[in-house]
């Protein structure tokens, strides 16, 4: 039977949403808290874990807070073992922990700075999705990724963000092929430049990070930066039964950057 968009809303069902304290997560938690879901929210900032929680809580919404960091194995056992016990299943994980790197040539870039992205934008992922794995064939749910135009496309001096973004979506390709037989979908939203302050967390002062903002007017054909709310609700879309026969993709959100020509 086909979706309805009465089927765009996620009421009742138990979403865990990593990296739910800044930008895109929590921007995600506040969506989901409107459309009727039951949150459980992780990430490392517990004060803004904190606040992302009571606005959601002022849309109705169960919320129980976890603040973990997802690259250690205990943190994520901990985060998964809590939403079971609190909810007693799981139906949609999203994995919106990640970071960014300043733009490094390939021979300036360490060990240890490849190191901490492989592990925060793959290895955290791969792990706490094999946690939750068990509870989403029961409850036949899905996950959504949260991956970056930077696995569709190349850009010079951010090499290891494009490799980590390309394996995240490698993995989602991967997996929805894996759990499809047990009615799991898995699929990825691909942003592109979306002001989240992430370039600041990662050591950009604040007028270079409005500089590239600002340089979004030529870089994205529809001239501007994106926002966390519109990549929010790409994921509702995706998490939401209105996708019930889609598994597999990359869902561009980007302005039409991945469609374009450099220049």
């Amino acid at each position: 039977m086909a979706a309805s968009m009465s089927n765009f809303n996620l009421k009742d069902k138990v979403a865990l949403i990593t990296g739910a304290s800044l930008g895109i997560g929590a921007a995600t938690a506040v969506l989901f808290a409107k459309l009727g879901a039951h949150l459980a929210l992780t990430g490392r900032n517990e004060s803004n874990l904190n606040k992302v929680g009571n606005e959601c809580e002022k849309h109705g919404a169960k919320v129980l807070l976890i603040t973990g960091d997802v690259t250690k194995e205990e943190d994520n056992e901990t985060i998964v073992d809590k939403t079971i016990k609190h909810y007693g299943r799981i139906d949609i994980l999203i994995t919106s922990a990640g970071i960014y790197m300043l733009s490094t040539p390939i021979h300036k870039t360490s060990m240890e700075e490849y190191d901490k992205m492989m592990n925060v934008n793959v290895r955290a992922i791969f792990h706490i999705t094999s946690l939750v794995i068990p509870h989403l064939i029961k409850t036949k749910g899905c996950i959504v990724n949260v991956s970056s135009v930077a696995g569709l496309r190349a850009f010079g001096n951010v090499a290891i963000y494009c490799m980590s973004k390309a394996a995240l979506d490698s993995f989602t390709r991967t997996a929805a092929l894996e759990l499809a037989p047990h009615g799991v979908r898995v699929n990825s939203v691909n942003p592109g430049t979306t002001d989240t302050g992430i370039h600041m967390r990662a050591g950009m002062d604040d007028a270079n990070y409005q500089k590239r903002i600002d340089n979004c007017g030529a870089s994205h054909p529809l001239g501007r930066a994106g926002q966390p709310a519109e990549v929010a609700n790409a994921i509702a879309y995706l998490a939401s039964d209105a996708a019930s026969f889609i598994t597999g993709t990359h869902l561009p959100v980007d302005g039409g950057r991945q469609a374009s020509c450099p220049r």
